[in-house]
């Protein structure tokens, strides 16, 4: 029988599957995924230096296709499918400046083709497709402010408008769609993480706040299910009466209930097994997922876990082949897919852990 959306899969019904390995290694890249395959866009090389690369995967018949190039080669850009195209916005240029420039490529025709740029360049956008349009949030500026723009883009006329803007700017954070609400989720100001929780109403067009994160830290991941939010892991930075010296890997779990409204208090059992910092992490069978990172280790980390909801405390999962840090992800209702990264350097590697879709 099928899994509901928030019953609780068992552990054994995730494993990885581990595909063909890019042509290039590559980290800070752009994923988007069409109609059964994987498009991997940009991103940076050994040398440092953003990337016009494009190729996909199909992932029925497991082989890779390399693409016309990106007009802009480009990393830490921000993509959305929309439609039948794949829309990539922003991220860096050779000259580690951000970009304005937005690209649509067409699947069936094999073209890239430029559209109207976002107005102010901007690398660390989050973006979402709703309702045949896209939604632009935040970013980093030429002069490396953070941002507070709100842009959606209509493709029928090809034009960008500004809607209400964020209370808090910054860049490289989560979004999520609930309903008719996008929520917001940490970020950056420059080296500061930020905590402050917030939502969009797409029909009000304003902004409401939530309580903020309970505690600050750096190269944390977000995740969300059907009824709670969650801000995992990261690096800690020591505080005045803090008794650490320098930043530290954490395992804090911050766990936010959309019913109650409120930030759990955390319980002993309810932190990650490992510390770690810069993971992926995304849901699968009503469990939060994270894997991979930086931890105490010289090296990256293996290690994948998942949330038990019901009892508050993580369970080890199959680890990741390779194991890799600052890695892609992508996510769809079965799939969790981790993408390129650093591993020595820059990683070829393209792997999914995937939930068995019946018991």
């Amino acid at each position: 029988m099928p899994i509901p959306e928030m019953a609780l899969s068992p552990v054994k019904f995730l494993h990885w599957e581990a595909y063909p390995p890019m042509a290039v290694g590559r980290v800070y890249c752009t994923a988007a995924l069409w109609a059964g395959r994987i498009y991997v866009l940009g991103g940076c090389s050994e040398n440092g230096l953003p990337l016009d690369l494009a190729e996909v995967l199909d992932l029925e018949t497991q082989t890779w296709c390399q693409l016309p190039p990106l007009p802009t080669a480009r990393a830490g850009a921000s993509a959305v499918t929309l439609g039948d195209q794949l829309v990539v916005m922003g991220g860096m240029d050779a000259q580690q400046s951000p970009l304005a420039s937005v690209e649509v490529y067409h699947p069936d025709e094999g073209k890239w083709e430029r559209k109207a740029g976002l107005g102010q360049a901007s690398m660390g956008i989050t973006s979402l497709e709703i309702d045949g349009k896209v939604y632009a949030l935040g970013g980093m500026g030429s002069d490396t402010s953070p941002q507070a723009f709100v842009r959606v883009y209509e493709p029928v006329k090809d034009q960008w408008l500004s809607l209400a803007s964020m209370p808090t700017p910054r860049y490289g954070a989560s979004s999520f769609l609930r309903g008719n609400k996008i929520y917001v989720l940490g970020g950056r100001q420059g080296k500061l993480p930020v905590t402050a929780f917030e939502a969009f109403d797409l029909e009000m067009k304003s902004w409401t706040r939530y309580p903020c994160i309970p505690s600050r830290r750096a190269f944390s991941s977000c995740a969300a299910n059907d009824r709670a939010f969650f801000s995992l892991g990261g690096l800690q930075q020591p505080g005045p009466h803090n008794f650490y010296s320098r930043p530290h890997f954490v395992s804090t779990v911050e766990e936010y209930d959309s019913e109650q409204g409120v930030w759990l208090k955390p319980t002993r059992s309810s932190r990650m097994r490992e510390k770690r910092a810069d993971f992926v992490a995304g849901c699968l069978g009503g469990r939060v997922i994270v894997a991979g990172g930086l931890g105490n280790q010289p090296s990256p980390l293996g290690s994948v876990e998942s949330y038990n909801h019901v009892k508050r405390r993580w369970e080890v999962v199959a680890p990741l082949p390779s194991p890799r840090c600052s890695c892609t992800s992508l996510q769809t209702s079965n799939m969790l897919f981790v993408i390129g990264g650093v591993s020595q350097g820059p990683s070829t590697a393209v792997e999914a852990l995937c939930l068995r879709e019946s018991v």
